[in-house]
């Protein structure tokens, strides 16, 4: 008998007619399959198309398995994306943005979902939104397990989307970083960053005025087109962390994203401790010395926006940090110290 396929007829004149085109859709998701399949593991039960993710658990080693979960999204980076017409690597943003949140907790990031929201539902486009969340899953080592494309005419418009995440990870309960052992003379230790990576966007598109700006034209300062300097992904933290957790007694980790230094590295502090940063070990980026100089922004104000060259910071104890970077740089990490932890009230100073 032959095979007919039941996606052949399934259209709706009318409901293509106000804007959604379900057949637009399909097409998204054939396109997409290859891009998924790069990411499956071990615990991948299912393929796209179901109603429901399926990923079977390996708890070896586990006594008391703990789930991690987190959500974010792209932000307005995305009005780069659009500027620029380039939609393959803002996925990598977004898988990035939940996996190196759920790894400050200790957790391995296991299975990833999307949420892709257009104007209107380009195939091609979308595949290549989908296929940065591949790459972003295939680097933090986790299952894209499942997503949605939404289209929704009229509500955004036909050139631009928004995009989402939501990934879970797993950790055993005796593993789970505890903050609560970091001690005064502990190390604190900076990991590079990419570059902006996905926050503090509303700032950068009103210092350079983006959508009236050549961002194609090379920045001496950057060595690079401004453009490509902002676009640049999000780095992933999760391998390089999981490694330095399986040989180092780390006792706290902080993703440094919106808010800067001022708001996330007290986040990964007790009560009884502050961070005293020394300014002059902080690597800071050209890009974020470009912003600074561009917009006369006061430097407090930078480091309570952005990354400033430090994605992630990692608290251990003085008589392992030379161990930690050393692990993290045979990682592939560019790791250094940046600070220390001081007895006091939870804060943090930046000398």
């Amino acid at each position: 008998m032959e095979r007919i396929d039941f996606m052949e007829k399934s259209f709706s004149d009318s409901y293509k007619a106000a804007g959604v085109d379900v057949t637009a859709g399909y097409k998204a998701v054939e396109l997409m399959k290859a891009h998924v399949a790069r990411t499956q593991t071990a615990g991948s039960l299912s393929g796209i198309g179901g109603f429901g993710g399926l990923f079977e658990l390996d708890l070896t080693g586990m006594e008391k398995p703990v789930l991690v979960s987190g959500t974010d999204g792209v932000g307005t980076k995305l009005k780069l994306a659009f500027l620029l017409n380039k939609h393959d690597t803002v996925g990598i943003d977004c898988v990035a943005m939940c996996v190196n949140d759920i790894i400050c907790a200790g957790a391995k990031p296991l299975v990833f979902l999307d949420y892709v929201a257009v104007g209107k539902n380009y195939p091609e486009k979308v595949a290549q939104i989908v296929s940065g969340v591949a790459e972003g899953c295939v680097q933090a080592g986790c299952a894209l397990v499942g997503g949605e494309t939404a289209e929704m005419p009229g509500f955004y418009p036909e050139d631009e989307y928004d995009l989402a995440g939501f990934s879970v990870g797993a950790v055993d309960k005796s593993k789970i970083l505890d903050m609560n052992t970091i001690a005064e003379g502990d190390v604190i230790i900076g990991l590079a960053s990419s570059g902006v990576h996905s926050n503090g966007f509303s700032l950068v598109r009103k210092v350079f005025d983006v959508e009236h700006s050549d961002l194609g034209a090379y920045a001496d300062r950057l060595g690079k087109p401004l453009g490509e300097a902002l676009l640049t992904p999000t780095r992933i933290y999760v391998k390089p962390i999981l490694r330095l957790l399986e040989q180092v007694k780390v006792k706290s980790i902080s993703h440094i994203t919106g808010g800067g230094f001022y708001e996330n590295i007290p986040r990964a502090l007790n009560s009884r401790t502050k961070a005293v940063i020394d300014r002059s070990k902080v690597r800071v980026l050209p890009i974020f010395e470009e912003i600074q100089r561009v917009g006369e922004i006061p430097e407090r104000d930078m480091f309570n926006t952005f990354n400033m060259g430090v994605g992630m910071i990692a608290i251990v104890s003085k008589e392992e940090a030379d161990k930690a970077l050393e692990v993290l740089k045979a990682a592939g990490e560019d790791a250094y110290i940046i600070g220390e932890v001081q007895a006091g009230e939870k804060n943090i100073e930046i000398l």
